[in-house]
């Protein structure tokens, strides 16, 4: 019976130990318990579309979109402004009104974003899957988003165009990818806003023609030299000649110039380079 009885008693401390545990996980906010958005910092913003539930109130759950004007209809409590505001802030919002109509004793609210519409950025250009994108979290930068639609496509540039406004005036500002990934130089990952466009442009290229073993376009790399390119061409044919080798660039103005080069040389963007047929 001794044994019995102490086998009883750790029964109960079990059971009132699950107990807890179990309040506490009901107890947590909406950002904790979020499979979706679950950012607490995310702002709502029109178009979104939520999830909102209160802890024991099952008739008060509520698929809702946020309209235009930052509002949403919510039952007993009527129009209830959310626009703009965090999560944690709106699930306030909403508690404080039932609390204060005398609704529900102590309503604990969650919120969660099902569909992310209302803070969105475009990626244009040379990615693997541009199209838009939302901006679930409230610190994304544009790398996640670069991430996100697939990365830099292969014929695309190390330099991305962001364009929007920030403070209510324009915004343009050109980024060279790799510095980022420098020493100290994560802070130039720039945060996105609703409504920023990403731009990729295709990498800029040199025309290789005449004897060469692989004429056509191909990539320019960072201080890529005439030697380097000639090489990643194939080389000169063995009708070929390195000889008077001449560049044609154009100038400021548009116009062409014929430019004698060295091998070490460096190339710039839309140059054409020409090998000879040797005439011996």
């Amino acid at each position: 019976m001794k044994n019995l009885s102490h086998l009883t008693r750790h029964l109960a401390c079990a059971v009132a130990l699950l107990a807890g545990l179990s309040l506490l996980s009901f107890s947590q906010p909406a950002s904790a318990q979020a499979g979706g958005t679950a950012n607490a910092q995310y702002r709502l913003a029109s178009g979104d579309v939520i999830r909102i539930t209160v802890f024991q109130n099952p008739d008060l759950t509520l698929e809702a979109r946020v309209s235009e004007t930052g509002v949403i209809s919510f039952p007993l409590l009527g129009s209830v402004a959310i626009g703009n505001l965090t999560l944690l802030q709106a699930e306030k919002k909403i508690a404080d009104g039932l609390r204060d109509g005398n609704f529900v004793k102590q309503p604990q609210v969650s919120i969660l974003v099902t569909q992310v519409r209302g803070h969105q950025v475009s990626v244009l250009g040379q990615v693997g899957r541009p199209g838009r994108f939302p901006l679930e979290l409230a610190d994304t930068k544009l790398t996640d988003i670069l991430a996100t639609a697939g990365g830099i496509a292969a014929g695309g540039s190390d330099t991305v165009v962001l364009v929007g406004r920030r403070n209510g005036q324009p915004y343009r500002v050109e980024i060279d990818l790799p510095s980022i990934f420098g020493p100290g130089r994560r802070g130039e990952d720039v945060v996105l806003q609703n409504g920023d466009v990403i731009w990729v442009e295709r990498a800029p290229v040199v025309y290789m023609y005449g004897e060469i073993a692989r004429p056509g376009a191909l990539r320019l790399e960072r201080g890529m030299s005439l030697v380097q390119a000639l090489a990643g061409a194939g080389g000169i044919t063995q009708r070929g000649t390195a000889r008077g080798l001449k560049v044609h660039r154009r100038d400021a103005n548009g116009n062409v110039q014929i430019i004698d080069v060295q091998m070490n040389d460096s190339l710039r963007a839309d140059d054409v380079v020409y090998v000879r047929e040797s005439v011996f």
